[in-house]
């Protein structure tokens, strides 16, 4: 039976509603990102704009196997209702839409139970821990009848919404480059703790920065500059031991690091570094520049700065005397211009309005698979040690 945490008061119910099952809320992610700042905030907004007056409300369902962690959370959140059943939640006829969080080696699994309940789904990415496997579930979706989607938060950053804008006005004229730097030091967890499930850092369970990270990759070089033709990587493994939320040490299985070039659709070339093993000296987390022959950009997850051809600097290369150029003063900020929502929030209300209003969704399950293609093969590259070419995915 589902159970609610005692003194909650449901919202009126407005022209619509729709009930989610979310699967894997105690998880960070799923609990900070998905429940509070996009489900729950958009119940206190009132629901989702469908347009014309009308719109619609969510009603979560928390679904885990921590019983007293779901219960806590449904407390804090007014009583919400939860269950540590994943199949009494997909037989609620009322559920309309299946949300997967939990961690990669369960994700598979859940979806599939979800479409053979005739469920909507929306997950984490990666969809699944293999091609063959996000395939398998793209497939069995389009069999079903069910829509789908999956996360692509960082396109609707706000660094990235005003890279976006820069690419089509044509800013940079033809673009020859992307220079991309992700990442932090993620702490071993012995002498401090980390900032990261240990289950990140262990193969078996579907941990590993290229499949982390490249289904990202996959998507955000799409959206801006186009098909991914190719990819060269390495992948590497820097700490070997670690350890756990238990301060028990393991042994890291999964790669922490990946160097990576793709090449992109018109000749643009993409270097990308992606490392949990990396001191900061960025102004951001993630950086993005990108250069063009009328043009350069430098991006990163809430700012944009340019830099046009007739305000570049004059450099010239002389290492015996100290370079009077401020470089960093040439850059120009992109402003704002306009109010910029949770990213995740926002990927939810579209998603919700395409099970609702058929409204177009092009994050679907071929885009998660084409996502998980690029982790995989960036994986075969720096086994084998080559450049993989990307043929085109097809259902």
């Amino acid at each position: 039976m589902f159970s609610s945490a005692a003194g909650g008061r449901r919202a009126t119910s407005p022209t619509k509603q729709v009930t989610v099952v979310m699967n894997g809320v105690t998880g960070r992610m799923g609990y900070h990102q998905h429940l509070a700042r996009s489900i729950l905030a958009i119940r206190q907004q009132g629901g989702v704009d469908l347009g014309g007056g009308e719109r619609v409300q969510v009603e979560p369902v928390l679904v885990g196997r921590n019983a007293v962690r779901l219960e806590e959370i449904a407390a804090r959140h007014g009583g919400l209702r939860f269950t540590t059943r994943l199949d009494e939640a997909l037989e609620d006829d009322d559920a309309q839409i299946y949300f997967d969080a939990q961690v990669t080696s369960a994700r598979e699994e859940g979806i599939r139970a979800a479409i053979a309940a005739g469920k909507h789904v929306y997950t984490e990415k990666p969809l699944a821990s293999s091609l063959d496997g996000a395939l398998e579930l793209a497939r069995a979706a389009r069999a079903a009848g069910v829509k789908n989607g999956v996360v692509h938060d960082k396109i609707y950053l706000p660094g990235l919404l005003k890279l976006h804008r820069l690419v089509e006005s044509g800013f940079f004229g033809r673009i020859l480059s992307v220079r991309g730097e992700f990442g932090y030091w993620v702490f071993e967890g012995n002498w401090q703790e980390a900032q990261r499930p240990s289950w990140n850092y262990r193969v078996e369970d579907g941990g590993g920065i290229v499949l982390d990270m490249f289904c990202h990759w996959r998507y955000v070089l799409e959206n801006l500059f186009g098909p991914v033709q190719a990819v060269t990587a390495r992948a590497a493994t820097h700490i070997p031991v670690r350890y756990d939320e238990q301060s028990a040490r393991y042994d890291a299985t999964a790669d922490d690091a990946a160097y990576a070039i793709f090449e992109i659709d018109g000749g643009i070339v993409a270097q990308i570094n992606s490392s949990w093993c990396v001191r900061v000296d960025r102004t951001e987390l993630m950086e993005l520049q990108v250069d063009g022959t009328e043009g350069s950009a430098v991006a990163g997850l809430r700012n944009c700065k340019v830099q046009h051809r007739c305000a570049t600097p004059l450099a010239v290369w002389n290492p015996d005397l100290p370079d009077p150029v401020d470089y960093r003063a040439a850059w120009s900020p992109v402003p704002d211009n306009l109010v910029f929502d949770n990213a995740f929030k926002v990927q939810w209300e579209q998603f919700i309005r395409h099970v609702v209003a058929d409204e177009p969704h092009p994050h679907d399950f071929l885009s998660g698979a084409r996502g998980t293609q690029l982790a995989e093969a960036g994986k075969r590259s720096s086994a084998e040690g080559r450049r993989i070419e990307l043929p085109e995915l097809v259902l």
